[in-house]
């Protein structure tokens, strides 16, 4: 493919530029020669191991934390809008309705 490029792009340039004229000119090009690539090597040359893996991703939440996680986004919502429904306890005290 690389070659195929290369040959590509060496006749779009013999076709823009001008050719060489008089006793200096180049003559025939050269072939152009890339060397090779070598391969990279392996990156993993062990097995991986799935029993040391933990088997809950930790972005599942259990039924509790989710009900939680929905008051507080259902708070931030109402908070925009000016309605505060904020926590029932600050900081261990519990707040009374009056100044919720």
């Amino acid at each position: 493919m690389l070659d195929l490029t290369v040959r590509t792009l060496a006749w779009m340039l013999s076709l823009c530029t001008p050719r060489p004229r008089g006793r200096h000119r180049l003559g025939a090009v050269p072939p152009l020669r890339i060397a090779p690539i070598p391969a990279p090597p392996p990156r993993f040359t062990e097995l991986l191991d799935g029993t040391a893996c933990r088997l809950v991703r930790p972005y599942v939440l259990d039924p509790a934390e989710h009900r939680r996680q929905r008051e507080r986004r259902r708070a931030a919502r109402l908070a925009i809008l000016g309605i505060d429904v904020g926590a029932k306890h600050i900081h261990g005290v519990r707040v009374p309705a009056a100044s919720r």
